[in-house]
């Protein structure tokens, strides 16, 4: 889990922070539509044990953020689940008391070092860290850096309807602080694929995971990476793009962005770093056969 991971897109340094692991996840749960067959009988070749029990009915999951320092700045991507978040209806995330900073600190980050957060979407997963609890309050973890995340993606879960229970009081604790610490950038993705002053990076949406969904692209000396959110959740999903998670909100959105990142990926021969894959979390898309196939790095 301490492992560091460590890449290099052009001149830029990318680094994996680690939050926690979720090492037996149901695949009927995570994958309600999946063909069972596939992961017990017939798994892709890069499905190890690292990602599946043998007989494919459980799955592992990783939850992590990702670094990136380039052109003198510190960028966050997404913050995990964080601690001592009240989830009851979520008892995974639910009082969680993880080592996250201090593996933050081991890659050479102090929170205050943080130039930029940028978050894919608002769910409980990718947020958790954009606030610790200082005294009765939660305050932004990182005091210094602005948090960009969609406009219309906080305005749709501003409203307490359109919130799932996996993700209760996330908005409460972890992106309501934020806007009210005059922290927030929120951006629209179409008009504003990037920003002034954050060089090489580009806002794409991928809709469907949740109501508004980024992936962000980076390009560096012309090596190019894509930071895809949950756009997937597992490895499986490079194989079988038509299998949704049980968490995407707007099925037929989610497998249109899924297949639309998996071609990104593979034209631009781009690194592709997920947020929940276990192992390293990373690797290349390739066409193959019709299809997609993985290359873990």
């Amino acid at each position: 889990m301490d492992t560091i991971h460590r890449y290099r897109i052009g001149s830029a340094t990318v680094t994996r922070v680690a939050d926690l692991v979720l090492p037996e996840i149901p695949s009927a749960y995570l994958f309600p539509d999946r063909d069972r067959s596939i992961l017990a009988n017939d798994p892709p070749p890069w499905i190890g044990r690292e990602n599946a029990s043998q007989d494919g009915e459980t799955l592992a999951l990783s939850v992590h953020s990702w670094i990136v320092q380039t052109e003198g700045k510190t960028v966050l991507i997404d913050t995990g689940a964080g601690n001592g978040k009240h989830r009851p209806l979520n008892p995974v995330f639910d009082q969680l008391d993880t080592p996250y900073l201090q593996r933050l600190a081991a890659a050479g980050v102090q929170p205050a070092d943080v130039d930029v957060v940028l978050i894919t979407h608002l769910h409980v997963d990718h947020v958790g860290w954009n606030t610790v609890r200082k005294g009765d309050a939660w305050r932004p973890t990182f005091a210094n850096a602005t948090y960009v995340f969609s406009d219309a993606e906080y305005r749709f879960y501003a409203d307490e309807a359109h919130v799932q229970t996996p993700s209760a009081g996330v908005f409460e604790d972890s992106v309501q602080p934020i806007i009210d610490a005059g922290q927030a950038l929120l951006i629209d993705a179409q008009s504003q694929p990037t920003l002034e002053g954050l060089e090489g990076f580009t806002f794409h949406r991928t809709k469907g995971h949740s109501f508004d969904h980024l992936s962000i692209g980076f390009t560096s000396e012309g090596q190019h990476a894509l930071f895809s959110g949950d756009v997937m959740h597992h490895p499986i999903q490079i194989a079988k793009p038509e299998w949704n998670s049980t968490f995407c909100e707007f099925p037929d959105d989610a497998e249109r962005s899924r297949l639309w990142a998996l071609n990104h990926a593979a034209d631009r021969h781009s690194l592709f770093f997920s947020s929940h894959f276990p192992g390293t979390s990373v690797g290349v898309v390739e066409r193959q056969a019709g299809g997609f196939v993985w290359l873990p790095r």
